[in-house]
């Protein structure tokens, strides 16, 4: 079992880990969740000793990993897939490994053939693919038969047959009896892999807990229901039935009705009292991701901004239609999940007072309305939208003005008959 009580890990001014206590039970798989900079790598990397806490403890079994006994045979780890001399052959570098923890040669055979690398054990592992180096991690994890594996990212850069099989490897080393500690962003997949949840953000615990009790916490279930098409007045008629009843209705595109408040057999005796016909009555429970993003909205450090294209697009020829707004897949769908809005300085961006914005995408806004500058920055006073980056034309000097004439015909467009030409 692995148990952090306090950790607190600092670099400087910066607190990457603070006070995190927590524990990882043996015989299920434990997920390790958080946003990018939360320090899920740094905490690892104090469970194996490889980083010194500033305060606070974690052991493995009741011992930090620097006072285990052959610790390579206690506990496996793959924290970075690229840790691996580029020179050696995939075979003699976990015959280096097995050799200084007194592990037989025909262990590294063995672990060979468990990840599928058998046949590639003779190359050298610098001409190795993100995946074939992500196997040979996960064998040299295997390769003391330990008690206790950590695995940071363990499904990165593998095909789907990969990720299936990495699935299957934790849940039947869990269903050994041992303590599996894995951290991955794939929500999905965690949510197919993790029997518990450890979720932090900004070094702090925000959650630990089984992953049907973290997705009841962090997101509200909802029935949806479908009346025909083709009689709107018992969508109205069960719309106020169930309102009348305390549950809470909201339309969807599709011509649907989530109800929340309310459940299903409930809704199926209002909708049968009213005389209402149901061609589709059904449960929505939210998925990980829903639970996840619903959690650590506010505790995410790097946020995307919008992009800012006005004046910087070419200007399209005489004649030619701009290409159209492809709509973004899902949206508005249940289950669709917006992202974040963009912050400036850790607070919501927000354009100043009285200033009309930028269409989305940068589409030009009214003629000299002020735009904001580059990366969502007010643009300074009495700027238009002109383009920033263009360069002013030369003035010409003062003087009469010169007589008016017609404007020249434009010349025919050009016959280009050769691929020389068409450049």
């Amino acid at each position: 079992m692995i148990e952090a009580v306090g950790l607190t890990k600092r670099y400087g001014a910066k607190t990457a880990v603070y006070n995190l206590s927590f524990q990882v039970r043996p015989g299920a798989v434990t997920g390790f969740l958080g946003p990018n900079g939360s320090g899920k790598s740094t905490t690892m990397r104090m469970i194996l000793g490889l980083d010194n806490p500033t305060s606070g403890r974690v052991t493995i079994g009741g011992f930090p990993y620097r006072k285990l006994q052959n610790a390579p045979r206690q506990v496996g780890a793959l924290l970075d897939a690229k840790a691996v001399h580029g020179g050696r052959h995939a075979r003699n570098h976990l015959l280096c490994l097995a050799q200084l923890s007194g592990i037989p040669a025909r262990r590294v055979d063995e672990v060979l053939g468990v990840v599928g690398l058998q046949d590639v054990a003779k190359k050298r592992s610098k001409g190795f693919s993100l995946g074939m180096g992500q196997r040979l991690g996960i064998a040299a994890a295997l390769l003391g038969d330990p008690q206790v594996l950590l695995f940071d990212e363990p499904v990165n850069g593998l095909d789907p047959e990969g990720i299936l099989w990495v699935r299957n490897l934790m849940k039947s080393l869990a269903a050994e009896g041992r303590t599996v500690f894995v951290s991955s962003h794939l929500m999905s997949e965690m949510a197919l892999t993790a029997d518990h949840l450890i979720v932090i953000g900004r070094g702090q615990l925000l959650a630990d807990q089984s992953i049907k009790e973290f997705i009841s916490h962090n997101s509200a279930d909802f029935a949806r229901v479908r009346t025909p098409d083709t009689e709107p007045q018992q969508r109205e008629k069960l719309t106020a039935a169930l309102t009348e009843a305390g549950g809470q209705v909201l339309p969807e595109q599709d011509g649907a009705l989530r109800i929340t408040g309310l459940p299903l057999s409930r809704i199926s005796d209002l909708a049968h009292s009213a005389d209402v016909r149901l061609w589709e009555l059904s449960p929505h429970q939210a998925s990980l991701e829903e639970a996840y993003m619903r959690m650590t909205q506010g505790a995410v450090d790097y946020r995307s901004t919008i992009d800012q294209k006005a004046g910087l697009q070419q200007q399209l020829p005489p004649g030619a239609m701009p290409p159209p707004q492809l709509p973004v897949a899902g949206q508005g769908q249940p289950g669709w999940y917006a992202p974040p809005p963009p912050q400036q300085g850790g607070q919501p961006f927000a354009m100043p007072q009285g200033q009309p914005q930028a269409g989305p995408y940068g589409a030009p806004a009214a003629p000299g309305a002020a735009l904001p500058g580059p990366y969502g920055a007010p643009a300074a006073p009495g700027a238009t939208d002109a383009n920033p980056y263009a360069h002013a034309a030369p003035q010409a000097p003062a003087g009469p003005p010169a007589p008016t004439a017609a404007a020249p015909a434009p010349a025919p467009a050009a016959d280009l008959t050769k691929p020389e030409d068409a450049r």
